[in-house]
C-alpha cells in the first residue's frame, strides 16, 4: 500500500470511442449544454443537483464560468466525438491527496446522452483517470438517497453500497439523506474488465443498440 500522497486530478483531455472528456470551458460548452437542459419540461434533470433549473441564460452562464475556474469539484464537459457538442458534465471532486480518496459527481447528462454508449464511457474515462493514471484507492459515488436512477447507475458501473447518511446536507431548502457508495483499487481491475467489454464494438449492433447489457457482462 503506497502511504505518499496521491497527485490531484488535473485539466486533462480523455478520449474515448464515441465521446470525449475535456476540461469545462464555458465559452466552448455552455451553449450546447444550455440548449439541452433549458425549459420547463427539462426541469427534472436539476432536480438532485446543486444548481438550476436557471431563470435565463445570464444566469447559467454565470454558474458555469464559476464551475469552469473550480478546482475542487474539477468539471469536464462531455463531449460528442460526432457532433463535438457537449452533451452533459462530470466533476472529480472532495479530492483528498494524502489518503488517495477522491469522488465523482455533479454528473449532468442531457437527454442527447442519456442511455447511450457515451453515458457509460465517461464513467469508465474518468474511473481509469483515477485508478490508472493517478493511484487513487478509493473512488466513492455519492447521491440523494431518493435519486432512484442515481443509485441504480452507481450499482450497475460497480460500485458498493455503504449505506444512507440521514440528514447529510440541506439542498435547495430540503432535507438530503445521502446514500453512500464506492469503488477501490483491489476491484478496480475486474470492474474494468467488464466495462471494457461491454464498451467493446463488437457489443452494439449497427443502429447502435447494445447485445448484452452491462448488468449481463
Amino acid at each position: 500500500m503506497r502511504t505518499d500522497a496521491a497527485p490531484r486530478p488535473s485539466r486533462v483531455t480523455l478520449e474515448g470511442a464515441s465521446i470525449d472528456l475535456v476540461p469545462l470551458d464555458a465559452d466552448r460548452d455552455g451553449g450546447a449544454i444550455y440548449e439541452a437542459t433549458r425549459g420547463a419540461e427539462h426541469d427534472a434533470l436539476w432536480t438532485y443537483l446543486f444548481d438550476g433549473p436557471f431563470a435565463d441564460r445570464a444566469a447559467f452562464d454565470a454558474s458555469m464560468r464559476r464551475m469552469a475556474a473550480s478546482e475542487d469539484p474539477l468539471y469536464y464537459a462531455i463531449v460528442d466525438r460526432a457532433s463535438r457538442h457537449a452533451v452533459g458534465r462530470a466533476a472529480l471532486m472532495r479530492i483528498v491527496p494524502e489518503h488517495r480518496v477522491i469522488e465523482v459527481g455533479s454528473i449532468l447528462y442531457t437527454p442527447p446522452l442519456q442511455r447511450t454508449r457515451g453515458a457509460t464511457e465517461a464513467m469508465y474515462l474518468l474511473a481509469r483517470y483515477v485508478f490508472d493514471e493517478l493511484g487513487y484507492r478509493r473512488y466513492e459515488w455519492k447521491c440523494n438517497a431518493l435519486n432512484a436512477a442515481s443509485r441504480s447507475a452507481a450499482l450497475r458501473l460497480g460500485f458498493t453500497f455503504e449505506g444512507v447518511f440521514r440528514q447529510h446536507m440541506i439542498i435547495k431548502g430540503k432535507s438530503r439523506d445521502t446514500a453512500w457508495y464506492s469503488m477501490i483499487d483491489a476491484e478496480w481491475p475486474a470492474r474494468k474488465a467488464r466495462l471494457e467489454r461491454w464498451l467493446s464494438p463488437e457489443n452494439f449492433d449497427a443502429h447502435g443498440q447494445q447485445r448484452t447489457s452491462l448488468s449481463s457482462t
